[in-house]
């Protein structure tokens, strides 16, 4: 993945990564490196342990979501940080690849072409999202990372969740600092977690959005794309 400083565009397009460019969550990829390990039984025992909070969750996210990726990332406490690591390749091969919409893959290819930079914006981990940028060919990722502590991950974040208001800090801050023109340039979301950073640019696209994004998105005159599995 290319992060050369001095590009010479000043125009970016700055992509959302879960639900926008893959049809998976968070839930998905932890719940991979959570079972990877286990036996077929094991593996149904915790899927059944698991569903049940699930709930809980989807209650949390619709509050806020960056108090629940804070609240769900304790879910990785002591988990092996090298071996999760290893497996980060393997996962995106078997769980984001298979459900990267291929209307995404060209529209990164658009923006490339045209020679503007691609920016992925995630709440993701960024060992988990490293693959995928890699694979777009991203010039810069913008996701989370978690502490360490005696070479297991702690379940608690280097810094703040990247996601509402946090996410359009983090886009107006690398723009400042690649001298770059939001005026000029495009984000892609999927949610209304997503809305601050859409309102960040002069070109926002909102995909496949439920009722409330939509709605947003006709009353601004915003883009508005269904992106579907092949």
């Amino acid at each position: 993945m290319s992060n050369h400083s001095d590009h010479p565009t000043r125009v970016a397009a700055f992509f959302d990564v879960d639900g926008t460019l893959v049809d998976a969550t968070i839930v998905h990829y932890y719940a991979y490196f959570a079972t990877r390990a286990l036996s077929p039984l094991r593996r149904r025992l915790w899927l059944a342990g698991f569903i049940p909070k699930i709930l809980y969750y989807i209650f949390l996210d619709r509050v806020s979501r960056s108090a629940f990726n804070r609240i769900f990332y304790q879910n990785y406490a002591g988990m092996d940080a090298r071996q999760v690591r290893v497996w980060s390749q393997a996962h995106f091969e078997d769980v984001i690849r298979p459900r990267l919409y291929p209307d995404a893959i060209t529209r990164v290819a658009q923006h490339r072409d045209r020679g503007e930079r691609v920016v992925l914006v995630t709440g993701s981990l960024d060992f988990i999202m490293q693959p995928v940028a890699e694979f777009l060919q991203a010039d810069a990722l913008l996701a989370v990372q978690m502490t360490e502590q005696d070479g297991r991950l702690t379940g608690h974040l280097t810094g703040p969740p990247i996601g509402d208001e946090e996410k359009a800090h983090v886009i107006r801050a690398f723009a400042d600092t690649h001298h770059l023109d939001l005026a000029r340039s495009f984000a892609y979301g999927d949610s209304r977690a997503d809305i601050p950073m859409l309102r960040c640019v002069g070109h926002p696209v909102v995909i496949n959005p439920k009722r409330l994004l939509r709605r947003v998105a006709e009353e601004n005159g915003w883009g508005i794309e269904n992106w579907e599995k092949e």
